[in-house]
Formats: C-alpha cells, structure tokens, sequence
C-alpha cells in the first residue's frame, strides 16, 4: 500500500477528536512530502538536525513536533520554529526551552512527559518532580513556555492488561493537574503498536510511524 493508504487507513481508526502525530524520523523528505499530499500536517522528529533540515526543505504550514528525548544543549536549533515539544523530562530542559523562546520572541508549547512504564530505560518526570514544575509554572517562572498537557510512553510489552494500567495511570495525574493549569488540553499517548489502548483510555494525540511509512531503516 501507498503513504496515502496507509495514512487514510489509520485516520479511518481514530476519532476525529484525536490527533495524529506521523512520526517520520530517518525517513526521506519524499515520503514526508506524500504524506502532506495526503492531507497530514503534523510530523514527529526525535533528532533536531533531522528535523531542522526537513523544516528549511519541506512546506511552511507543517507543524513539527519533537518526540525524542531533548538534549539542552540543541533546544536552540529548533526553538525558531518547532510547534511543539514531547518530552520534557526534567525541569533543566524546561528552563532552557524558556530562555531559547525568550531569545526568539516566542511561547513554545511544551508537553511533560511522565515515567510509567516498568522499564528504567523510559525517562521522565515522577509525581513529585510534575508537582514541583506545575508550582513554578503557577509562579510564572517560565513566561515563554505553554504547558498544555502530559505525554508518556508504556512499557514494550505484551500484557494489554499492565499496558492500559500504565496509560490509565498517566490519565489521572492528566486530570488532576488539568485542573490547575488552564491550558491543559493534550494527552499524548500511544504509538503504532497500543494507539487503540491508549484511545480508550483517554490519549488525544497519538504518534505512528510505520503503520504510515513502513519499516524504519536505520
């Protein structure tokens, strides 16, 4: 099957309220291109250089999301123009995303990313760590930053039941910090292999990659 196929056959099983990230890391600009023929709009990238190098090639009305864990010091690569970054998994990060917005006279939306997997190879933030952050974002400690919700990824396993206990987990810190922060909308959660888990669980945005552009090559 084509980009586009296979594009529209994962859009035919979501609803349309969730968002659909194509993760297009270490493919070719041509099948970026394809897809964005077929209507997508949103591309996830996991290295700056890759993904500062498809944003100058490809059109202007794309918006790019950074998936992959964030070094600090490459935020200031793709603070001029990405749309959204994943993983913020340490408040570090998230002050030096503050400053390189601030260098580019922008707000740049940012998702926390939670540790809830089973695995010690996931980052991310644990309860008292999001708790910390979300106080000094109410204490306007980072102005050129919009924390609009939490992404987490679960552990790679084949036990549905402990998969939907992680996502389900990720929901309820989602709902209790939605409350504090007014612009919390997004739940990222779910890639090619537990998007339909994720979904029932409350995910609003999910990432896939080779259900779209086949098999990475690497």
């Amino acid at each position: 099957m084509s980009i586009k196929e296979n594009l529209h056959q994962v859009l035919s099983t979501i609803p349309q309220e969730v968002n659909l990230v194509a993760v297009s890391k270490t493919k070719p600009e041509e099948d970026l291109q394809a897809a964005y023929n077929a209507g997508q709009r949103i591309f996830g990238e996991n290295k700056i250089q890759e993904m500062t190098h498809k944003f100058e090639a490809l059109p202007k009305d794309i918006e790019w999301h950074m998936i992959g864990h964030v070094q600090s010091n490459k935020v200031k690569y793709m603070a001029p123009y990405v749309s959204l970054i994943h993983g913020v998994d340490r408040e570090k990060l998230l002050k030096e995303i503050n400053k390189q917005a601030a260098k580019n006279e922008r707000v740049i939306d940012c998702l926390l990313q939670m540790h809830i997997a089973q695995e010690e190879t996931k980052f991310g933030l644990d309860a008292s760590e999001l708790a910390q952050i979300i106080d000094n974002t109410l204490a306007e400690a980072y102005p050129n930053v919009r924390l609009v919700g939490l992404m987490g990824m679960a552990t790679f396993t084949s036990d549905q039941d402990q998969i939907r206990a992680e996502f389900a987990s990720l929901k309820q810190h989602f709902d209790q910090t939605a409350n504090q922060l007014q612009d919390f909308s997004i739940l990222s959660m779910g890639m090619s292999g537990d998007y339909p888990i994720a979904i029932e669980e409350g995910s609003t945005m999910i990432r896939v990659g080779s259900k779209i552009f086949g098999e990475r090559n690497y």
